[in-house]
């Protein structure tokens, strides 16, 4: 990372309330590392200079009147292209959207401007939000994926070209692309956070999530998107995850460490070399520096485990064929290969088989939720290895368990590979239980200590 400028939202935050850093300074920042960065990462679909300079202004002159939104006033964010920003188009990845502008905001992004948050643009997503490669590119090795489908997000992140960015998940879409650029995720809990002005995808699997450079930056955005709003009767009230990640942190705190169940079966078979060596020196590190006053169970997944990826693919490939099969009959040449192939399954697919998916959805989220399993968070790999090359998006199996459960996850990175590529884990907490969640993965973030570097591209 360079070294122009904070680093993550904290750290702005704190430099604007003290009067060190204005919103309009900061964005100027941010558009001088998209400048350096975007010609060769390309992670934006449209960056709004002049609506983002205008935002910036009026919250600077905001703070000169005495009034500061909170954590998020000023501070630039990035929003994956297929959320509405309103006045902003909604490519979605498609040819024949890339003019569709929207006429209103996606509440999210309604929220992170009652919040103070500068709107900065529209981050690449792959075409719909599936498997299909992105222009962009992996800022940590340009040859390699940045992951998918919320990759612009991840790599704008990365670049520092705006602090944080809202992403989506219905496989792997936030959890794979943080991990891959060496950013933090979550993923919160199925439908904690609105997702009315969002393209569907399915609409019993889609989250949107949040991206940022630590823990302590996905709370403070989490904070601000989630809840009821009136359009969604799925999002529930949020209380104040903030506050809760500062009382674990506090040097005041005596609260034992938190307990960890590590996933071995699926998550040992698939993983790389050098993503098992990571987890496995995390977990000797957590067992030494807490000593005897944390806990980590080993534990294989359940049974129902051996079959998750296939009812995974066919919930998802049904309810995006209810969204796009009329579509894809329409506009045939609009679809790259995977999300065709997929939309085709989903239109081949019995309605017997497809409930039966769901149907052990629910067997899988009680044996996951099970106490007899459950001791703290599960903590697994993010993905099943570094980024690879550009052909493909990556593996999502090692997050597909969470986005079919709807169980809450963070994810954050903890290595690197000898070539620099970044390893992430991720943990899983219980449905709902997003502040407690944010609060481990901080107390782990900490113990872990992974230090930024620089970008190679620098």
């Amino acid at each position: 990372m360079s070294p122009d400028g904070p680093r993550t939202i904290t750290a702005a935050a704190e430099l604007i309330r003290r009067g060190d850093l204005t919103p309009a300074e900061l964005l100027e920042q941010c558009l001088a590392r998209i400048d350096r960065y975007e010609p060769r990462v390309k992670a934006w679909v449209v960056v709004d200079r002049d609506g983002a300079r205008e935002q910036a202004e009026r919250l600077t002159a905001e703070l000169k009147a005495g009034t500061n939104r909170g954590p998020l006033h000023g501070i630039p964010v990035g929003v994956k292209d297929i959320i509405d920003v309103f006045d902003l188009p909604t490519g979605c990845g498609s040819k024949l959207w890339a003019n569709s502008v929207a006429r209103q905001d996606a509440t999210c992004v309604s929220r992170l401007r009652q919040a103070g948050a500068v709107i900065l643009g529209k981050t690449v997503t792959t075409p719909f939000a599936f498997l299909d490669p992105p222009p962009t590119r992996n800022p940590w090795n340009l040859e390699r994926t940045p992951g998918g489908s919320s990759s612009g997000s991840a790599a704008a992140v990365a670049c520092g070209m705006c602090l944080g960015a809202l992403g989506t998940q219905t496989g792997g879409s936030l959890t794979r692309p943080a991990s891959f650029c060496g950013v933090c995720s979550l993923k919160p809990t199925h439908g904690r956070v609105s997702v009315s002005g969002v393209l569907p995808f399915a609409t019993t699997l889609d989250h949107v999530g949040v991206m940022a450079n630590c823990v302590r930056d996905l709370a403070i955005l989490f904070e601000a998107v989630a809840g009821t709003d009136g359009r969604s009767g799925l999002a529930q009230a949020v209380p104040a995850a903030v506050r809760e990640v500062d009382r674990r942190l506090s040097p005041d705190n005596r609260e034992r460490p938190p307990h960890f169940t590590r996933l071995h079966g699926l998550f040992d078979e698939r993983a790389e070399p050098a993503m098992r060596a990571a987890i496995d020196r995390l977990d000797g590190d957590l067992r030494t520096l807490a000593a005897t006053e944390t806990r980590i169970v080993q534990a294989v997944p359940p049974a129902g485990f051996a079959e998750l990826h296939r009812h995974h693919r066919l919930v998802m490939a049904v309810e995006a064929a209810h969204y796009h099969g009329a579509r894809l009959a329409r506009h045939p040449e609009d679809y790259p290969p995977r999300i065709r192939q997929l939309v085709e399954e989903g239109l081949a697919a019995s309605a017997v088989d497809y409930r039966a998916a769901r149907y052990e959805r629910d067997i899988l989220y009680g044996q996951m939720s099970d106490p007899a399993m459950w001791s703290g968070y599960y903590l697994t790999p993010a993905a099943t290895g570094p980024a690879p090359d550009v052909s493909t998006t990556g593996d999502p199996s090692f997050n597909a368990p969470w986005s079919y459960t709807g169980l809450p996850t963070v994810s954050f990175p903890v290595a690197r590979t000898p070539d620099g590529m970044p390893l992430a884990v991720q943990l899983v907490g219980r449905n709902e239980h997003e502040r407690w969640l944010l609060a481990a993965a901080a107390w782990v973030e900490r113990v872990v200590a992974f230090e930024p570097r620089s970008l190679p591209l620098d």
